[in-house]
């Protein structure tokens, strides 16, 4: 019994957002005009993958105890390069995804090598570096353009089965691919404890250093990953300033309504990916039951900031920093 409440404390953010996003959802298809049908839940899907992934990079660098602000430019800056190399036969695509992914996840390592070895605050840092991300896309695609394997993208945003949407099973491989094992392992939990307490973990001789820097390198790729699927969903590529920084923002929103403490040590990359799923279905909300699109920024800047709030909250029954990681 102890085993259970432990595991329900431990992983209560995540079902509040998975529970959140089954509610909305619900209102959301139950309102729609052509009902629950497979076709709204991809059209849905497809919107709110690529917050997912953004939010899943997000989440690794929080729980850490640090924070990303440049997942967005990365996104964006994988779009542009994928309009250019994602193309051509099956040889040629798979080379040229391999490389949009090695790309994304140097652009994290550059990312952690300079707040590890540089020792510059992470949000600083990530600022500078999603303008020279930003600067990088610019110069691929000072205008909109490109084209990518509209075969592979065609698969890729459609159904499995006539059913499922091909994005919610993407989005569950890069799950069981990258966060579960890396959850698991030595550096995932280094990195959580990094999160908790830095100078414990470092006492405790947990590899510290080499966590939070595969932390940023994963960043880094599962923004990329979600480059790729706006390339796929757009057919081209664009280095768009107010997308990358709309998905940076979001992406802390998903985050923190997904259970994940901005403090760090605490939460998990599914729980971000609920939150996405929760924060995106709002603005779905909002188009169903036909509210003026006039509004919608400010509502969706409400729920932001109420999200980013949600640890502060916390704090104020917090007597001890020891109390805020049981």
């Amino acid at each position: 019994m102890k085993e259970w409440r432990f595991w329900l404390t431990e992983n209560q953010g995540t079902l509040i957002a998975a529970a959140t996003f089954a509610v909305m959802f619900a209102i959301y298809a139950g309102n729609h005009p052509a009902g629950f049908t497979p076709n709204v839940v991809q059209t849905a899907a497809n919107k709110a993958t690529l917050l997912a992934f953004v939010a899943m990079a997000q989440a690794l660098v929080i729980i850490t105890s640090g924070i990303d602000l440049s997942v967005g430019m990365i996104l964006t800056l994988s779009n542009c390069l994928a309009s250019w190399i994602v193309v051509g036969t099956a040889g040629e695509t798979t080379l040229g995804i391999i490389g949009v992914l090695i790309a994304g996840a140097m652009c994290g390592a550059l990312n952690g090598l300079i707040v590890i070895f540089g020792r510059l605050q992470p949000i600083v840092t990530t600022i500078a570096t999603g303008a020279m991300f930003y600067g990088i896309a610019l110069f691929l695609r000072p205008f909109p353009g490109g084209s990518v394997n509209e075969t592979l993208a065609d698969f890729l945003t459609g159904k499995l089965f006539k059913l499922i949407p091909m994005s919610f099973v993407a989005l569950a491989v890069v799950i069981l691919v990258v966060w579960v094992p890396y959850s698991r392992s030595v550096l995932g939990r280094a990195a959580y404890a990094a999160g908790s307490s830095e100078q414990a973990a470092y006492m405790s001789g947990m590899p510290v250093k080499m966590a939070k820097f595969m932390a940023y390198v994963l960043s880094g790729l599962l923004a990329s990953v979600g480059g790729l699927y706006l390339t796929f969903f757009s057919y081209t590529g664009e280095a768009a300033y107010a997308s990358g920084n709309t998905y940076t923002l979001f992406s802390i929103a998903a985050v923190v309504l997904g259970g994940v403490s901005l403090m760090g040590g605490r939460g998990s990359a599914i729980g971000a990916v609920f939150g996405a799923l929760a924060f995106r279905t709002i603005g779905d909300l909002l188009f169903v039951f036909d509210f003026d699109p006039l509004w919608q920024p400010l509502f969706q800047g409400v729920v932001l900031l109420f999200a980013v709030s949600i640890s502060a909250f916390g704090l104020f029954r917090v007597r001890n920093k020891l109390d805020w990681f049981p």
